[in-house]
Formats: C-alpha cells, structure tokens, sequence
C-alpha cells in the first residue's frame, strides 16, 4: 500500500514536442498487460544519463553507456518489464543489442541511435523473439500510460510534469518512473525518464543531470540493495524556443535546473512510497555535518538500517537504533556527546543519551503518523543532507520471497 501516493491525472501530464511514446505487449512475464514502452526522440535532441555503479550490471546498461559514448546522436529508447537481462554475460549484450537492431529497422535509424533498458527478473535469458515480434504492434499513447508499461511491483504509476517561464519563453518538462524495491540507488530496478522541450548541450546536459541524480534519485533507500539496473535518462528535444543553453554559466542554467531537480525528486519520492510493503514515509535530515559525504553517511547509516525500519514499521520508538545507526555510519571523530536527535519536533536524544524532556507518549505519537521526520544535529559544521526511506513490513518480505512465482 503506498503512502500518500495515488497515480497522476493524465491530463496533468504534459505531451513533449520531440517526442512520440508507444507501447505495447511483449508478454514477457505476464500475458495481458502492457510491459514494453518504445519512446522515439526527433534529431535534434541531447541526452544525459547516469547508471548503477553496480558491477554487476545489466546488458542494456552496458550496451547504453556504449551507445551514448559512441555520440551518434539518440533516436529512440526501448523498456521491457519482466526481465531484467542481468547476469547474462555475452548473451545477454548480444540480445540486447539485437533488441536495438530491431527497433532501429522499424524507427529508420542506426542501432547505435538507440538506448536499451530493462527491469525485472536477472539471471534469466532475455526474451529477444517475444520482445521484437511485439515491436511493430505497439500503440501511440500519452507518457502516462507508458508510466504503467514500465511497472513490476510498483502498485501506482510515477508521473510528474512541470512548466517553466522564463522571459517570455515557456519550457515544457514530464518524467515517469519505475520502482518498488531492489532500491539503494548508486549512480553516479529503479528507471527514471524525464523528457523536456528545452534545448541543451550534451555536455552541459550530463552535468546537470549528475547534479540532479544526488539530491533526487541517489538520495533514497527502500532496501539498501542498489540495482543491477539503475538508469536516469533526460532528454532535451530543443523544441522550445528559449535560447540553448550552452554552458553552466549560462543564466538560465540553474532556473532549468531547479526545476528538472523538482520533478526528479517528486518522482524519487513516489518510489520510496511505493517501497515494497511500505507503510510509513520516512526523511531523515542531516545538518551541521563537516561535509554533504559525511552527512549522507549518516543519513544513509539511518535509511538503511533493518532495526531501525521494522521500529518504524510497528511504531515502536525503540529510538536507541537510531543512535546506534549514527554511531556505525564512519565518522571517526564523532563527539556523540555534542549531536541531537529528533523525531518530527521531539527532542530525543543529547548529551549522549536521552533527552530530559523526551517522554514515551511524546515519541510514540510521532511513530504512529504516516510521514515521519528524523532530525540529526551533528553539531560539527555547515553541511546537510536529505535521504528519504520508508519501513519495513511484513508484506515486503512476502513481496520478495514470492517475486518469481
């Protein structure tokens, strides 16, 4: 059940000039629903991207990076659901790439032109024939059907958009994503997709897109397992007529930014409320650290830990996991003495121990709520940092013990 999420309204979700999305049936894992998304990008696009550090990582990854590497300009991105093509070796990169050659025949580009990427099941052989026999069946559709196309555990679609004005010109932006657990994001089996109108630089895209990854997409955690297929794709159609930007220093370079970071992190946001089982929204704020590493570290030491989770899942403020999870997150010269913890507004934890005035009650009120804020103080510098997680449940250990059936 998610938290606070329900699906968009498609009529919120912006169409954006440059872009044609088509999906269809493949019935790679399940007969009868849509599970592959073809997206067709005009000439004249940039793309950006970033990917799981996982070593282990997918074919269509690998055949992606090598793609984008190869600057022969991105015509069009394929998704299957239900098959992650991961732990496949060489075949899996064979197939993948004949995925590409297929879509490439039918959009009339070069294979090299397109992007693959996959979710779902690894170490299972990728379904090539089902995937390019559904190729040339797919339907035009808006971007929120394709925001359904790309789900496996997910129980709501992700979609957002954003409109920008600026001078007089107006920037167009929509993302979809997918993802529900498997979800410790290191990039620089979550996808994440944002298409704009804004026109670009490749180069300058990249950046942005980095900088975008680490406070959105790089900074949530359902289970602590980072994906072997992670990938955050923006692609820039330069369909609006605000002026390209061409450099960081350009002055509308932030304002565009600002706003792709937005959207990102709405998008971040719903996969962590859609976390498998998730019953409860978690954020855990981290200020007067010495550096923004040092005070993920500490977020992430919080947002990762399973005591901490299943505390939250029962409501239970056994808040001393919480300590116990700053104190393991790598800070050598911590002075535990000097931090302070709170739960929502409720002052838990200073001196080394418990607050004077924290009560039971006061701490059990705020665990029963949906959406919860953990404020760590670490009284040691100017940084901070945001990580957003969810509890664990029941319902996600059955979720995942049952994934293959």
């Amino acid at each position: 059940m998610a938290v606070n999420l329900q699906a968009a309204d498609a009529a919120q979700i912006l169409a954006i000039d440059g872009t044609q999305v088509y999906v269809g049936q493949a019935g790679v894992k399940k007969a009868g629903r849509d599970d592959l998304t073809l997206v067709v990008l005009n000439a004249a696009n940039s793309v950006g991207a970033v990917f799981t550090q996982n070593r282990f990582c997918a074919a269509p990854v690998q055949i992606a990076k090598q793609h984008l590497a190869a600057d022969a300009g991105i015509r069009a991105l394929v998704i299957n659901t239900g098959n992650a093509n991961a732990g496949t070796g060489q075949q899996g990169r064979d197939d993948a790439l004949a995925v590409c050659r297929a879509v490439a025949e039918q959009v009339g580009c070069a294979p090299e032109q397109v992007l693959p990427f996959s979710t779902g099941v690894i170490l299972e052989p990728l379904p090539v024939a089902k995937i390019t026999a559904a190729l040339p069946t797919v339907k035009p559709v808006h971007w929120s059907d394709a925001a359904a196309a790309i789900m496996t555990t997910d129980t709501v679609p992700k979609a957002a958009s954003r409109t920008l004005y600026i001078d007089g010109h107006k920037v167009h932006f929509t993302g979809i994503a997918k993802g529900a657990g498997m979800i410790h994001p290191n990039m620089a089996t979550m996808l994440g997709f944002v298409a704009t109108d804004a026109a670009i630089a490749q180069p300058v895209l990249q950046q942005m897109v980095a900088e975008v990854a680490e406070v959105s997409f790089n900074a949530i955690s359902v289970d602590g397992d980072t994906s072997t297929n992670d990938s955050f794709v923006v692609v820039a159609t330069g369909k609006s007529d605000l002026p390209k930007i061409s450099a960081v220093a350009d002055t509308n370079y932030a304002a565009v930014k600002a706003v792709l970071a937005d959207l990102a992190l709405e998008l971040a946001q719903a996969i962590v409320r859609d976390g498998e089982g998730a019953t409860k929204f978690i954020t855990v704020a981290v200020k007067n650290a010495r550096s923004s590493e040092e005070a993920r570290a500490v977020g992430y030491a919080i947002a990762r830990s399973p005591l901490v989770k299943t505390a939250f899942y029962a409501s239970d403020p056994n808040l001393g996991r919480i300590l116990c999870a700053i104190g393991y997150a790598g800070i050598a010269d911590l002075d535990v003495d000097a931090l302070q913890v709170y739960l929502g507004d409720v002052l838990v934890a200073e001196h080394g121990g418990r607050a004077a005035s924290y009560t039971e009650a006061a701490g059990q009120a705020v665990m029963a709520e949906a959406e919860i804020t953990v404020t760590v103080d670490l009284h040691r510098g100017e940084a901070a940092a945001h990580i957003y997680t969810c509890d664990f449940s029941k319902e996600y250990v059955a979720i995942n013990a049952d994934y293959r059936s």
